[in-house]
């Protein structure tokens, strides 16, 4: 505020008082000089005047003495400097002590009198001279006038006026900026209580003189937020260095720190004690990955490698990726007790089962709830220590870090904190199941952004709130106001990177495919269909395994035709609750193949072990079907890197509903996963689809990924923090103003 007053009031009257100052002292320098030589002349005459006469006598009388004398009483006065009386011929009669020796009688005009001014070796003179016959007596007389009281008037008057114009240009400036100040004071508390909800709730209630300036506010507001999306909404290309872009033009290049559970590279120990890195499979971490990437920022994660420990630095990090590190990596450790309840605890068995529509009962427990705290301020710990500046960008990820926002904001009370929730949100009713659903939902609400994969949780969140907690909802703005803090609440559909970096190194389609049916021993006339998932109950693997039963029952034909390749990475295999469906899938599968299998085919090949990224793109690339028919998912990433990987424009997407990729890939064969003959049925359409058809679906889809990819997903929600921060940024000296004011 201030520069702005230096620049726009201060300076352009300063600027013109040199102006005038530059322009008016020649003028008024020449008009003092006139002035003081006009008085010059006009006190020689007067002098001449009084002296005619008695001068006249004393040289009738020849007496130079008293003539001498009574020219130097004369010439006490200072501005005259000499005076020379001299005969008509040009002889001298007499003169002062004073008189230069350069000006001698014989220099005398002939007739009359003449002023001119003469420059002297000691400086300018004035010369008046004057003819006389007083009493008879001829004569003339010259009078010197000294002109340095001239110049020492001229440099007073100068100094006079500049110091005139100096405090009169300060007295100005002063009154302007006390009038833009308090101009300014006047707009600031209008906008401070537009912009922070302590006044002016609406426009009916406003004062009418604050109704133009509080409406011209919104429409801005409305115009920036409006080309931001736009800017947004229909760039296609969202690459990394967009992604960059975005940090350094709106976010201006702050600290962006992750903070997750999973970590996105595990160093685990082989079977012969070698270190090796693991990409885990999570579709949190494919999605983060390459944003952090993009943003050469900290990842925060727990530590849960065996060799974890022997690959970080003195500060518990380590640089990755390993080929070619981008980022870093800080991991945080805990206790097998922590990990117990946190985790696998309150976690896995509270939240997970609570979240999804999977039918599995969640279970609450005291300990379990405490180490859920204990761990999640430790994370708030490591991410003050890791803030390098009083202001990060700090990304949360998921459920497990549900008490970090009001936790950071204790410890870093300016940082800009978004949390994204990776699973569903369920209704109200559903969520009050848990004991300690009110201090979560406060600490999620200290969040400047919360964001989710869709509308639909996004309204089921808004909705709980407003249910258990005392709060101001604007529905319409998607925020939730508590205590003065603001928090947004909008959908973020995640996606994955585009293109993926693992399919550089693929092979053909054709190669890929010939390579699986070798290791797998499928014929070549079998159908690949596919499946990739953690072990988890929400993935629908059983109802999967069911409807692929459905289908040989339905279309005996078809057996001996289609083969099933269900990944399955262990994932919570401590858990009772995962333990019983790993031995239901076990047994699910044996029975199936059991009673279709043949001599050189069977229906489910089951894959239970951890496959790398680079193995799963190969696995998309030789399936012709690709089965996601998660109970209930909050995206489901696997849809969309399947849609990725077929560069070909070949294979069929077979999508559950109740995923939130069917929002956006329609053009996927959509299903309900617990309908086995609904399943069944579109397995056995995307066995008949024509090729043209298969194209112009994966076609569509494919582009929906890439329009829609990871970046933008990141891009979107860093453009939102980014006007957070602007926000902050206003209100913060409005509310400094306001406490001076208080004061």
């Amino acid at each position: 505020m201030f520069r702005t007053l230096l620049t726009r009031f201060v300076l352009p009257v300063i600027l013109g008082s040199v102006v005038v100052s530059f322009f008016a002292l020649p003028y008024i320098d020449r008009l003092l000089a006139e002035w003081f030589r006009s008085d010059l002349e006009l006190r020689a005459q007067l002098v001449m005047q009084s002296i005619d006469e008695p001068v006249a006598e004393l040289i009738a009388r020849k007496d130079q003495t008293r003539l001498r004398a009574y020219l130097t009483k004369i010439t006490a006065d200072q501005r005259l400097l000499a005076v020379q009386v001299c005969r008509p011929d040009g002889t001298l009669i007499t003169q002062t002590e004073r008189m230069p020796p350069s000006l001698t009688c014989d220099a005398l005009p002939e007739m009359g009198r003449e002023h001119q001014i003469v420059q002297l070796a000691q400086g300018s003179v004035q010369l008046a001279d004057f003819d006389s016959a007083a009493k008879g007596v001829p004569f003339r007389v010259r009078m010197v006038h000294d002109l340095s009281f001239v110049d020492r008037r001229q440099r007073s008057a100068r100094d006079f006026l500049l110091t005139f114009l100096g405090i009169g240009a300060v007295l100005l400036a002063l009154l302007v900026v006390m009038a833009a100040w308090w101009q300014l004071r006047r707009w600031v508390d209008v906008l401070v209580g537009d912009i922070r909800g302590l006044r002016f709730r609406d426009d009916a209630r406003s004062p009418l003189s604050s109704m133009p300036v509080l409406s011209q506010v919104r429409r801005v507001l409305r115009e920036v937020e409006a080309s931001q999306r736009l800017e947004i909404d229909f760039r296609e290309n969202w690459t990394p260095q967009a992604l960059q872009k975005v940090v350094q033009d709106y976010l201006r290049a702050p600290q962006v720190m992750v903070v997750s559970n999973r970590e996105p590279y595990i160093h685990q120990f082989d079977a012969s004690h070698e270190t090796v890195v693991q990409v885990p499979a999570s579709g949190m971490v494919t999605a983060l990955e390459p944003v952090v990437r993009a943003c050469a920022g900290t990842w925060i994660a727990h530590g849960s490698g065996a060799a974890d420990r022997e690959a970080v630095d003195r500060n518990d990090h380590v640089k990755v990726p390993p080929q070619a590190p981008e980022y870093t990596l800080r991991r945080v450790w805990l206790t097998p007790q922590q990990e117990q309840g946190y985790y696998y605890g309150f976690s896995n068995e509270g939240l997970w089962p609570l979240c999804h529509l999977a039918y599995v009962r969640p279970a609450f427990r005291d300990q379990d709830w405490r180490a859920y705290g204990e761990v999640n301020a430790r994370f708030a710990q490591v991410v003050a220590q890791e803030a390098v500046n009083a202001d990060p960008v700090v990304l949360i990820q998921d459920f497990h870090l549900a008490l970090l926002p009001r936790l950071i904001r204790a410890r870093v009370p300016r940082a800009t904190i978004a949390l994204f929730w990776h699973i569903p949100w369920p209704n109200a009713e559903t969520f009050g199941v848990c004991p300690w659903k009110r201090e979560l939902l406060l600490h999620l609400l200290d969040a400047d952004i919360l964001g989710f994969h869709t509308l639909y949780h996004c309204q089921n969140f808004l909705a709980t709130v407003d249910r258990f907690v005392e709060c101001q909802i604007d529905h319409e703005q998607m925020t939730v106001t508590l205590r003065g803090h603001v928090c947004r609440v909008a959908a973020y559909p995640i996606s994955i990177e585009w293109p993926p970096r693992w399919l550089k190194q693929q092979a053909d389609v054709a190669v890929a495919r010939a390579k699986v049916r070798r290791e797998f021993q499928i014929g070549e006339g079998v159908a690949i269909g596919l499946g990739v998932e953690r072990w988890d109950f929400t993935k629908g693997i059983v109802e999967r395994f069911h409807a692929l039963e459905a289908l040989f029952d339905q279309h005996p034909k078809l057996i001996g035709r289609v083969t099933l390749l269900q990944v399955a990475a262990p994932s919570r295999s401590q858990l009772p609750a995962y333990q019983a469906l790993q031995d239901q899938t076990l047994a699910e599968a044996a029975r199936i193949n059991h009673k279709f299998a043949r001599q050189d085919w069977k229906p489910v090949v089951l894959i239970g072990e951890h496959q790398d990224p680079q193995r799963v793109f190969e696995l998309y690339r030789a399936a012709d079907f690709c089965l996601v028919n998660s109970l209930h998912d909050g995206m489901n990433l696997v849809a969309k890197e399947f849609v990725a990987a077929r560069d070909d424009e070949d294979g069929v997407l077979i999508l559950s509903t109740f995923a939130g990729a069917s929002r956006e890939l329609i053009e996927a064969l959509l299903v309900n996963p617990f309908d086995v003959s609904e399943t069944a049925a579109a397995i056995e359409m995307a066995l008949s689809m024509q090729r043209e058809e298969r194209r112009e679906r994966m076609r569509l889809m494919r582009r929906t990924v890439k329009e829609n990819n990871v970046y933008r997903w990141a891009g979107r929600l860093l453009m939102d923090l980014a006007r957070v921060r602007q926000r902050q940024a206003l209100s913060a000296p409005a509310g400094r103003l306001n406490m001076r004011r208080a004061s």
